[in-house]
């Protein structure tokens, strides 16, 4: 980034904040001193704790907050302010009071705008850092969108949850199931996306994040194909078949998230976590297939044994090629 024009988002950043102080606007002063212009950091635990605590009260406050939060993210054209209004979002989807992660579950579900579709983001200046920064808020809102959209098939914002998910999983049908099943293969898959991480403080902050949303990604998907593996027997054909489709999506997964530095917790060698994860994904895929192929075996069968006759409706036999003549158009006229 040019010195110009990190001085003129110093002077961005000190103007905003001192009308926001003259008057007497709390929320606000707090979210742009947690959304500066500087690409070099990200926002510290301290700024984030206060942005949220600004937030504390009625779903009035809560609401205001997050429109406030919003539209500081729309207006933006800053990669660093994009990123880090990005991560005050996900501050509050993993730690965020139930009123506040309430209303930003609106978000994108309300109909409308959809306040986290940066795909088409782009740089507001031409120097290399912000050409970086831009891809990564590109990659990020769509992180958050599908956490977001995830949380909402679970029915709840499963990074902040300390709810026994084995328990509430064996007790939701297969279809429901499924739907939480598919909703966080989309988080993993979205991972996958990731850019090439560089030395960047904003840079390592989500990749930290990322890494942590893994962890508790990687458990809510473990106990989910632990359950469809004590249902196999019970699964209907099209609910088997969208499983193996399901599990063959997420093994793809495998070679990028175990090559990722992002979540090597313990050095280049995978967790024991991680193996048993991926173990049981071939297994219960290689079992699910296998129910899918008999399945499909009992359909040909019954196609032989009750072979498809002529209509009982019509007394004359079917036309045959001997009943028409070929015209040089190549139209068919009939006798």
């Amino acid at each position: 980034m040019t010195k110009l024009t990190h001085l003129i988002g110093i002077i961005k950043d000190k103007a905003s904040q001192s009308k926001a102080a003259l008057l007497s606007q709390r929320t606000t002063l707090s979210l742009l001193r947690a959304t500066s212009h500087d690409s070099s950091a990200p926002p510290t635990r301290k700024h984030l704790a206060t942005l949220l605590s600004s937030a504390d009260g009625s779903r009035a406050t809560a609401s205001a907050f997050v429109d406030l939060l919003m539209d500081r993210l729309n207006a933006t054209h800053h990669a660093a302010v994009a990123l880090k209004c990005l991560i005050a979002v996900h501050h509050i989807v993993r730690h965020g009071t139930f009123i506040l992660q309430d209303q930003l579950s609106v978000y994108p579900s309300s109909g409308g705008r959809n306040h986290l579709n940066l795909s088409n983001f782009r740089r507001s200046t031409a120097d290399p850092t912000s050409w970086e920064l831009s891809s990564w808020v590109r990659w990020f809102a769509q992180h958050v969108e599908q956490l977001l959209c995830a949380s909402r098939a679970l029915g709840f914002f499963f990074l902040g949850a300390n709810s026994d998910s084995q328990d509430r999983v064996s007790a939701i049908t297969n279809a429901h199931l499924l739907t939480e099943f598919d909703s966080l293969v989309a988080v993993v898959e979205g991972i996958c996306k990731r850019p090439e991480p560089t030395e960047n403080g904003l840079v390592e902050e989500i990749v930290g994040l990322a890494r942590e949303d893994w962890a508790v990604l990687q458990s809510e998907v473990r106990v989910r194909v632990s359950e469809f593996k004590e249902r196999l027997g019970g699964l209907k054909f099209g609910e088997a078949v969208e499983l193996v489709c399901c599990l063959k999506r997420l093994e793809e997964c495998e070679e990028r998230i175990m090559g990722m530095n992002m979540i090597m917790m313990e050095g280049p060698r995978p967790t024991k976590e991680q193996v048993i994860l991926w173990e049981l994904v071939r297994e219960v895929k290689d079992k699910a297939g296998l129910e899918v192929y008999r399945e499909e075996g009992k359909v040909r069968i019954e196609t032989t044994r009750f072979p498809v006759s002529h209509s009982d409706r019509f007394s004359a036999p079917p036309l045959t090629a001997y009943d028409s003549l070929l015209f040089p158009s190549g139209r068919l006229t009939l006798f």
